[in-house]
């Protein structure tokens, strides 16, 4: 199969759930057999050349608009028309991949001029989240509601988003879970926790762009509030558009010594703060399927979240604590509750982790998409998928 990918920033993944999950999925996919041309963002790595190959996975470079709101729609924009347009190996792509709503926007485009099949993944409902103005969110909408109309296929990463449409438009769309990202090694010496006055399993840990949506604000005044004795709170994560918000988050920090601000961390230094943490914590009122949530129960650390759809399903009754949407008190409470009582969390902790490891995995998902595709299109060319998920090491 020839299979196109919009909605991508790019590759190789840097901050972002969706870059995340392409540099896990495709390059698996190519394994078996297919070929993958992922149209990147110029504004996502400026000194990429045109086209460069990322695990097997041809990541081409389309010009785009250093302007909030813009830069995605511009560039999904161009992507579609070219893909639309494109003869890989002499023949058209047989499927292309949309991934969030707002790129969806420019489903026709290639349903109307290619004869490939479309498919839009659906991260989460982007137009709810607070960065967004009035236009922007509208425009976004209008992704959703383009890609319910044009789209051959939707796919949703929570049981809540495939609830969502159905409810909404009577669209049945096939849920397919995301995975959590392997953490690389760490220092088990601790060096650069201790670099930031940090005490193994005696603080708490965000992970996540600091946007509205995610809260931050809220888990800055419970903190405040609550100012657990021994306790210190990290924010790992960089500002997305939102230099206001995070001038809030400073000043509601309040030059406080026991809270951290690493901005956003990657790779040994990512996993060595996380798995230090005695508790993660995640008060988003929006969320697809957080992979930053699902990367700290894999790793067997406890978490405390709000208890919005999503969260109640990757945490069940038994694998972390929720606390009221939006509660500031309700927060204070639970987050008290977990500081007072590790045993608990650590067995609530073991059990999530166990259940990560056995419902979230890379190859499965690789396999789910695969099969669907291949459902979509004519037995002469699904029929091309000789290599099986896992026989290749990435």
């Amino acid at each position: 199969m020839r299979i196109a990918v919009i909605g991508s920033k790019g590759l190789p993944p840097h901050q972002g759930g969706i870059e995340h999950h392409c540099a896990e999925i495709y390059p698996r996919i190519v394994a078996a057999g297919h070929s993958v041309d992922l149209y990147a963002r110029s504004s996502y790595n400026p000194n990429m050349a045109r086209a460069i190959s990322y695990k097997g996975v041809r990541v081409i470079t389309v010009p785009s608009i250093r302007l909030r709101g813009v830069d995605a729609l511009a560039c999904s924009g161009l992507s579609a028309a070219i893909a639309a347009l494109k003869r890989p190996q002499g023949r058209p792509y047989d499927i292309i991949h949309f991934h969030a709503l707002g790129p969806s926007l420019f489903t026709p485009l290639p349903k109307l001029f290619s004869s490939a099949k479309i498919l839009t993944t659906c991260h989460g409902l982007d137009w709810q989240r607070a960065k967004w103005g009035n236009f922007s969110s509208s425009v976004i909408k209008t992704g959703e509601q383009t890609a319910v109309r044009f789209a051959d296929h939707l796919v949703v990463v929570s049981e809540a988003l495939r609830d969502y449409f159905y409810k909404t438009y009577g669209k049945e769309a096939t849920y397919i879970e995301n995975a959590p990202v392997a953490y690389a090694h760490s220092d088990r010496h601790f060096l650069y926790g201790h670099s930031l006055g940090l005490t193994p399993q005696k603080y708490m840990v965000f992970v996540g762009r600091l946007v509205p949506e995610k809260r931050v604000d809220l888990l800055l005044k419970t903190f405040q509030r609550l100012r657990p004795k021994g306790w210190k709170l990290v924010l790992v994560g960089d500002k997305s558009d939102t230099d206001s918000f995070t001038a809030e988050l400073l000043q509601l920090a309040d030059n406080n010594p026991n809270i951290v601000f690493t901005g956003e961390l990657q790779g040994p230094l990512l996993a060595e703060i996380v798995r230090g943490a005695g508790l993660f914590v995640l008060p988003s009122d929006v969320e697809g399927l957080p992979l930053a949530l699902l990367e700290a129960m894999q790793e067997n650390i406890p978490a405390v979240v709000s208890d919005i759809a999503v969260h109640r399903q990757m945490v069940g009754i038994d694998r972390g604590l929720t606390f009221k949407t939006g509660s500031l008190n309700d927060f204070q409470d639970r987050l008290g509750w977990a500081v007072m009582h590790p045993r608990q969390m650590s067995q609530m902790a073991d059990r999530a982790g166990v259940y990560v490891r056995s419902h979230h995995n890379w190859e499965t998902i690789t396999r789910k998409y695969i099969h669907l595709y291949e459902s979509l299109l004519p037995m002469r060319v699904s029929a091309r998928s000789p290599q099986k998920i896992g026989s290749k090491r990435l």
